[in-house]
Formats: structure tokens, sequence, C-alpha cells
């Protein structure tokens, strides 16, 4: 049995997604304690509630304490089934979040899938969806794992009911490893500023800001303000794509009340000029999402794969002590050239 502490490192919901992936793809039952103690509610919610659900109906499997509000689970997976799943989020919950459960195991199983997910697509405390599509997805890829992401209608918080649909084709031979410890020669940058159902200005503001702090301009089709539609918001992100030859980067930051249009584009700008002073292939948060996948396919073939981080996070850090404990792979960091830090995925 895989036994999880849900406090350790950041304490939070990182550690019961990663738990119920490895989960199911390894056959053996999960028990978890403390769940999400390092948050200011500490327990399932709604969305740690789906993902748990999303599991259940993937592996058909079976779980104990599966309520709202519990901080102990008992998970025992059947055998993963490859098909066509709807998953639904109310409210603004990330549905992407619920993605990144099932997957690792639907990259593995034996056949295409097919999900459509409701909810939160643009949510301050997850990954977005352009980040999984344009970063996330193309190294899957390289892997020889297909994932098509559609966004059918966007969700940003608190109002959520985003929709999108993901096709998840697993690798037709064994996984193909590599290396990531350079970016490549760049390709393209560019910003996006996203504010359904606010003043047209605020995107405006943002982008005015964003160009003068990094260089970019309207004339060269770096700042962008993409249609969007009322029913979409209200909601506000500020994007900034970084393309380079071997890897995509996405950094975003989100509006709220009470913090002006300016300050949202500083941050944004200090988030991608800490990223340009590495010389690191991935940022903080893709460093933390092509951890697992990359520790799968290490397990499955048996080879070690490196890759590079401009910063681990607290996060990271305690995503790699999950992975350490239920999968027979080594995640070890050692400094990198150029400030960075090298991420070593070994078997064990």
């Amino acid at each position: 049995m895989l036994k999880l502490d849900g406090s350790q490192g950041e304490g939070g919901g990182q550690i019961l997604r990663t738990g119920l992936a490895l989960s199911m793809v390894t056959g053996r039952p999960l028990h978890i304690e403390r769940i999400r103690a390092g948050r200011a509610k500490p327990g399932l919610m709604r969305q740690h509630l789906a993902c748990v659900q999303a599991a259940v109906q993937v592996s058909g499997g079976q779980a104990e304490g599966a309520e709202l509000g519990s901080q102990s689970l008992q998970f025992t997976p059947g055998a993963v089934r490859a098909g066509d799943y709807t998953f639904r989020i109310a409210g603004a919950g990330s549905c992407l979040l619920v993605l990144q459960t099932v997957l690792p195991a639907l990259m593995l199983a034996d056949g295409p899938s097919r999900i459509q997910l409701a909810g939160g697509t643009h949510n301050p405390m997850a990954p977005p969806f352009d980040f999984l599509q344009r970063a996330y997805a193309p190294l899957l890829a390289r892997l020889g794992v297909g994932l098509e992401l559609a966004l059918e209608r966007r969700g940003f918080y608190p109002a959520g009911g985003g929709l999108l649909h993901a096709q998840i084709t697993p690798a037709t031979q064994a996984l193909t490893l590599f290396d990531l410890v350079e970016r490549g020669a760049p390709v393209a940058a560019w910003a996006e500023a996203l504010a359904p159902g606010l003043a047209r200005s605020v995107a405006t503001r943002e982008l005015e800001e964003l160009g003068r702090r990094l260089g970019w301009t309207l004339e060269a089709g770096q700042l962008r303000a993409p249609g969007v539609r009322q029913h979409e918001g209200p909601g506000n992100v500020l994007m900034a794509t970084l393309e380079y030859a071997q890897v995509t980067e996405v950094f975003c930051q989100f509006g709220e009340r009470g913090l002006s249009a300016e300050t949202v584009a500083r941050k944004l700008a200090e988030e991608v000029q800490a990223y340009e002073r590495s010389t690191a292939a991935t940022g903080p948060h893709l460093a933390d999402q092509w951890m697992l996948p990359l520790a799968l396919a290490v397990w499955r073939t048996g080879q070690e794969a490196r890759y590079t981080a401009s910063e681990l996070t607290d996060h990271t850090r305690t995503n790699s002590a999950v992975i350490n404990a239920c999968l027979p792979v080594r995640v070890a960091t050692e400094p990198g050239a150029g400030g960075s830090v090298l991420v070593r995925v070994s078997p064990a």
C-alpha cells in the first residue's frame, strides 16, 4: 500500500493528485492522512473530490472517505480503462487539475481516451488551459504521448463555467526519453490580455505596461487582446508565451479586485525576466508539472533522464518526495549551469 502524509512539504492538493495518479499506474492501494493539512481549509474540497471521483471512474476503483472536508482517504484502484469520460466541477475549481490526475494512467492505457471537462479553466491556483496546450502537451508529444486540447468556453474564477475537450493517445511503442537541459534558439515571444466581462481598458493598460517593461510592441504582434465573450467572465489574466526551439514557456498573472492593471503587468514582467536571467529550459511551474510524466517514462524504460529548472518551488520539492515514495525511481537535484537547477530522474 502507498501511504502518504498530506501535511508533508507544502501540504496541498498536489500530494493527493500525484498519489491518486501513481496508485492507478502501479495498481497499489493508496492511504492518505491529513489531506491538505497545510491549507486554511484542510480536507477535500469540491475540486479535490472531483479528482477522486475521476480516478474511481477511470480505474474502476473504490474510495472510502471521499466526502467534502474529509482529511483521510483510502483509494483502491482497479484496472485502468481507456474510453470516453465527462468530468464536471461546480464553480471555478480547476478542471485541468482533474485532467492531470487521470492523464498519467490514461497515457499508459491500452487505447485512446476522450474527456470532456467542465469547471474552471483559468484559475489563479492552477495551470491555465493555455499553459497545458502550449508548454506541457508538446513535451508529452516528444515522449510519444498525444494530448490534444480544445477550449470551447473559458471559465474564470469565481464563476467558472468553462468547457474543454481532451484527447489522450498513448504511445504506440515504448516511451521515448529525452533530456531537456537547454531551451534552444528563441523563436517567438508575445503577450495576451483576457478580460471578459470587464472594461476593455483593463487589457489595454496591462499590455501597455508589460510592453514598456519588456520592450515588446504592438507593431511586432507581441501585444495581443484576443476576442472574449461576456459569459466567460468576469475575469482577467495576462499571459506571456516564450517559444524556443526546444521548449515553450507560458507565464501568467491574474487580475483581482483592488489590484491595478499596472501591478498585474509588473508582476508578470518580473516572472519573465527572472526566467530570462536563467539558462534553464523550464521555469518554476513547468519544472513541477514535467516531473511526473518524465518519472513514469524513466520507470517504464529503465533509463535516466534530466532537465533544468530556473528554480525549485516548495510545490516541486513536495512532488518529488511523493514520486520517490511511490515509484521505483529516484528524483535528485543538483546545481546546474547559469544559476539553474539540474533535475535528474533515475531508475531506483
